[in-house]
Formats: structure tokens, sequence, C-alpha cells
């Protein structure tokens, strides 16, 4: 599989993976990232796939709010958080946020 098809079958079953997001916030239920978080972040946030795919465990909450909320507007630029982020309410987001920040990992020696 070239990169081309991989980079667009992962934004398809994103983008398909942000709908229970979406259901499971409305049901107060995100307490932990379902499998669109985690196709890209890794369990917890704290095992990207790739390399240039950051960690978001330990991360700040102020920062990771504010860079969902700049995915969402378009102000940050990414064709796949982009597509995550349009979907997200405030509450979603600051709802991730807590999660994330609240993961060790930013610390973590592998």
């Amino acid at each position: 599989m070239n990169r081309w098809t991989h980079f667009l079958t992962s934004v398809v079953f994103m983008s398909a993976s942000a709908l229970s997001i979406c259901s499971a916030e409305e049901q107060g239920a995100l307490s932990r990232p379902n499998s669109a978080c985690a196709a890209c972040h890794g369990p917890g946030g704290s095992h990207p796939a790739t390399p240039e795919t950051p960690r978001l465990a330990g991360q700040e909450y102020d920062y990771l709010v504010q860079a969902l909320g700049q995915y969402r507007s378009g102000a940050r630029e990414n064709p796949i958080m982009g597509a995550m982020a349009k979907s997200l309410s405030n509450t979603q987001i600051q709802t991730l946020a807590r999660y994330f920040s609240s993961q060790p990992g930013l610390t973590t020696k592998y």
C-alpha cells in the first residue's frame, strides 16, 4: 500500500470514528479516548503510530484545548486532525484534553 493510499484510508477511518466520539460524549461516557485517537496517538496517547504523530500523554491541558480548537477552526492545518476536530464540541475537546493531560507520557522513557 503506498503512502497516499494509507493516508486516505486513515482519513476515512478516523472521520467515521469521530462519530463515535460525539455519541460517547453525549452519553457522558468519554472517560478515555476511543479508537479514533488511539489509532494514531496510541493507547493513552503515549505510543504514536509514526514519528510525525505527537505524543498527547502528559501535554498541558490548556495547550491541548487550544490545539484542538485551532484544528477545528482551520487555524492549524492538518488534513487528518482538521477532519477529526471539526465534529468536536467544546465539551468534547475539554474532556479529551483533560484525559490526555492526566496520562503519564512526556516523562516516560522507553
